[in-house]
């Protein structure tokens, strides 16, 4: 046996050894690379090929190895595919758990089924990446409504970010020398502004349309017309009002405090904190607020124990318990379906519970309520949020600042 180079036990020193075989001498190379990258100090491990015919074959495959290794690039052999690295990245970290549904939704259908998601994460490529945001764009959509159509810039955005943090920690695992994901220049990524140009128009109702739906849903004695009412006058979100507990409800000060959600991928009745992880207390009208209180009274005439404390505002009345958000929404589908019917389709378009909070937005802000008001109504993170959800209706006001701009300059 002949060995050349050195063959020390240091990172990056490699070695060449000669073997006999039956089918003539054969060469090996051998290289000490680290045993974790994320602690390149904490030891090292030899790698190496052999069944090189001669001395430059095996020297030239070392040097290629060399340059892999000051590339960080893997010497793991069986690198998990993407799809499978998903699932263990997500497996390991401590989301909610509507975000872990979401999150596995994401690789069911938009990365196992395709090559990328079969591909070794030490394989992947940005134009791979490219290749495949392209064809997310032409027939990525997997839902049954919409199978084979395109997913919007939003969806697309939404793969991008878990694709982008799951090979952030191929590369602290030492899988790749870096994130291709991130070369922006050839991933051609989604971006803010192609997002919101594909994002669907927001549908509000006018102050005229939601007064008309509310007389008419009190009217009638619908028995959600105070869910209705409170999310009309805060614009919450469905799962915010179903989590409220009557704690949260300051009836002499007419406020609402929202503090939790109802998790939507767990059993019934189970909350989280909100979108935002924030707390956020919201004033009340008086009207409003008198439905709700009139309200509490029709539950305790039922039982005491359905206005106590910690008793949810909006519960199943049998049970106690929360109502099912899914319900929720089938209600206000058939209540919308027949108002419609009796007050005329021209006069009542039809739109979604979600869009109840579009509609309070939309009102605060063509009122001239300033954004970061309306911004901390609905619980937006930031500011911004707010103006880029509603654009269209500050574009709107425009004209009235001028009128008022020239009114205050004019004396008019």
């Amino acid at each position: 046996m002949t060995k050349r180079n050195g063959s020390s036990r240091r990172r990056g020193v490699g070695s060449i050894t000669s073997y006999t075989t039956k089918a003539g001498t054969r060469w090996r190379y051998q290289l000490w690379v680290p045993v974790d990258w994320a602690d390149p100090d904490g030891g090292l491990r030899q790698v190496g090929k052999g069944g090189f015919t001669s001395a430059t074959d095996a020297d030239d495959a070392l040097d290629d190895a060399k340059a892999k290794l000051r590339a960080r690039q893997s010497f793991i052999k069986n690198v998990a595919t993407v799809a499978d690295y998903a699932d263990a990245w997500i497996d390991a970290r401590p989301l909610e758990r509507s975000t872990t549904n979401a999150y596995k939704r994401i690789v069911k259908n938009h990365l196992r089924p395709y090559r990328i998601g079969k591909t070794a994460v030490d394989k992947v490529t940005a134009s791979m990446i490219a290749s495949h945001y392209a064809g997310l764009r032409r027939t990525g959509r997997r839902d049954a409504k919409g199978r084979g159509e395109g997913l919007s810039e939003n969806s697309v955005s939404k793969v991008h970010a878990l694709l982008s943090s799951l090979l952030d920690s191929a590369v602290e695992d030492g899988l790749m020398p870096v994130n291709v994901a991130r070369r922006r220049g050839v991933v051609n990524a989604p971006t803010g502004r192609t997002i919101r140009a594909g994002k669907p128009e927001v549908h509000a109702w006018t102050g005229a349309q939601l007064r008309s739906f509310l007389q008419w849903s009190a009217h009638t004695g619908d028995v959600l017309h105070p869910l209705w009412t409170l999310a009309a006058g805060t614009g919450a979100r469905r799962s915010e009002l179903l989590a409220l507990q009557w704690r949260d409800v300051d009836l002499a000060a007419g406020q609402v405090t929202i503090r939790r959600a109802l998790d939507t991928g767990a059993p019934t009745g189970t909350t989280k904190t909100t979108k935002t992880g924030s707390v956020r207390t919201v004033d009340v009208d008086a009207e409003t607020m008198r439905v709700v209180k009139a309200w509490r009274r029709e539950l305790a005439a039922v039982t005491l124990d359905l206005t106590r404390p910690t008793a949810f505002v909006f519960p199943n009345v049998q049970t106690g318990g929360a109502r099912s958000p899914n319900e929720v929404s089938r209600r206000w589908r058939t209540r919308i379906k027949n108002a419609r019917a009796e007050l005329g389709e021209n006069s009542l378009p039809a739109i979604r519970l979600h869009d109840v909070r579009h509609t309070h937005a939309s009102i605060l802000l063509s009122a001239g309520v300033p954004v970061h008001a309306v911004a901390k109504r609905l619980g937006h993170a930031t500011p911004t949020v707010t103006l880029n959800t509603y654009a269209h209706v500050l574009e709107g006001a425009q004209r009235d600042a001028a009128d008022k701009f020239a009114a205050a300059v004019n004396g008019g």
